[in-house]
């Protein structure tokens, strides 16, 4: 909280990006049901345990968790994209109040609520469970891409281009991170899941 107060302007970048989802979901007449609020609560609860669950870390930042992303992909499946990127909103504003790390109100923005807002275009590919996944890991994979490139040039070793930088340092916990993930949806009873948050 305290590095939200220090750099102001990426608080209220947050703050636009979250109007921006709610309007959009108001003229798109998403309704927010009771049942949708508790079973998106239920689901952020779980990812922010499994996240604290690191099979390892990267020293510049960056893990690979025990399939933390699972729960917020049930959200997209279920409810669909908009309804996802909410959910991927929240939990990008909670990793950042527990863990941020702040240098540019940008930078926030690509690091913390747009990674995991694009989780939600899973839900844009119900049918297809793992290219609908691949598509959401794509999006999450873009966006720490271009904060590497843009913000983090820096922490790359002598002579390295920063693009290369950013593609490797990304893709070692984000690669495993989709594996996990594919591997714990292959292995949930996924249709008998969602069915029971439907009902």
């Amino acid at each position: 909280m305290n590095e939200l107060l220090i750099h102001p302007a990426a608080a209220f970048a947050l703050i636009g990006v979250l109007m921006l989802i709610l309007v959009g979901l108001y003229f798109r007449h998403v309704h927010l049901s009771t049942r949708t609020l508790v079973n998106m609560s239920l689901m952020l609860a779980i990812t922010v345990v499994l996240h604290q669950i690191k099979l390892f870390h990267m020293p510049q930042g960056g893990s690979v968790t025990a399939g933390s992303m699972v729960p917020l992909l049930f959200i997209a499946y279920r409810y669909g994209a908009g309804i996802g990127s909410l959910a991927g909103f929240l939990y990008g504003l909670i990793n950042l109040l527990s863990n941020p790390f702040i240098v540019h109100p940008v930078q926030v923005l690509f690091d913390y609520p747009l990674p995991y807002m694009v989780m939600g275009l899973a839900g844009l590919w119900k049918e297809h469970l793992y290219a609908g996944t691949a598509l959401a890991f794509t999006g999450r994979f873009i966006c720490h891409f271009i904060s590497g490139v843009v913000f983090f040039a820096s922490y790359a070793p002598q002579g390295m281009n920063p693009m290369v930088y950013s593609f490797t340092a990304n893709a070692a916990y984000l690669l495993p991170e989709f594996i996990i993930c594919c591997i714990i949806l292959k292995l949930l009873p996924l249709r008998r899941l969602l069915n029971a948050m439907k009902s």
